[in-house]
């Protein structure tokens, strides 16, 4: 039985998630531990934590949305393509073990961070695409399946990959992420809520926090464009790439 005093904790965490997934995503580096501790089993945990961040990623996205950085029409391909992915893998994650991810994902992170820090191309300027729009489906699909079944790192793949292969810019890569995060979360709750996995009143309290954090993270992110996001993708792909290590080696 949770206290009073575990909820508002969890809460307070949400709101610190949310607030770092809205700009560069890794928030689950915060809550899924934090769910754990409080007793949860795993795959409760994960659930639990899809709900309560796709209220998050979700007002986080209006935001980017009434900016101006995305439109829902034109990226509908590769929604669906996420969606099915992210279908795919959250039902492959109750039944495998995700423990080969644990290997590889660090060796991507780290990539991604030093990709991030060093190529002049995250900026906020758009550039010349490598992939085409249809093109770009099957990774789409790849990444969504990744964040069903494991998740760490999803929105760093989706910025990254959107900069480097579809020439955006970081704050227009940042916006279609959340988009993007929001179908594979949603895709998960419903997925992880038939196999019950979900503690709904949790989710639901911790949601709270996370629409608060995502809230000013959006704002600021917005405001400010690739001068915020760029440092804080480093280093939450660092953070995430050492928790995973360190995860890692304790076993």
């Amino acid at each position: 039985m949770l206290t009073g005093e575990t909820y508002l904790a969890l809460t307070g965490i949400a709101a610190a998630a949310g607030f770092i997934d809205s700009i560069a995503g890794g928030g689950g580096l915060l809550t899924v531990p934090a769910l754990l501790w409080a007793g949860l089993p795993a795959p409760t945990a994960l659930g639990t934590n899809k709900l309560q961040s796709s209220f998050g990623t979700a007002l986080a996205a209006k935001r980017y949305h009434r900016a101006g950085l995305f439109a829902l029409r034109p990226n509908l391909g590769a929604v669906a393509m996420v969606l099915a992915g992210a279908a795919l893998g959250a039902m492959a994650v109750q039944r495998l073990n995700p423990s080969v991810l644990r290997l590889v994902v660090p060796l991507l992170l780290i990539g991604a961070a030093l990709y991030t820090l060093l190529s002049p191309k995250m900026h906020d300027h758009d550039g010349e695409d490598r992939l085409s729009q249809r093109g770009y489906l099957p990774l789409a699909g790849l990444i969504g399946g990744y964040d069903g079944f494991f998740g760490p790192g999803t929105g760093q793949f989706f910025a990254l990959s959107l900069v480097s292969l579809r020439g955006m810019g970081l704050i227009r890569a940042t916006g279609l992420t959340k988009l993007f995060n929001l179908t594979s979360n949603l895709t998960s709750v419903v997925v992880f809520a038939l196999g019950g996995q979900i503690v709904w009143t949790l989710g639901l309290t911790m949601a709270l926090g996370a629409m608060a954090g995502a809230w000013a993270g959006s704002h600021l992110a917005t405001r400010h464009g690739a001068r915020m996001i760029r440092p804080l993708l480093v280093t939450v792909s660092l953070c995430l790439t050492a928790k995973l290590v360190w995860g890692w080696f304790q076993g």
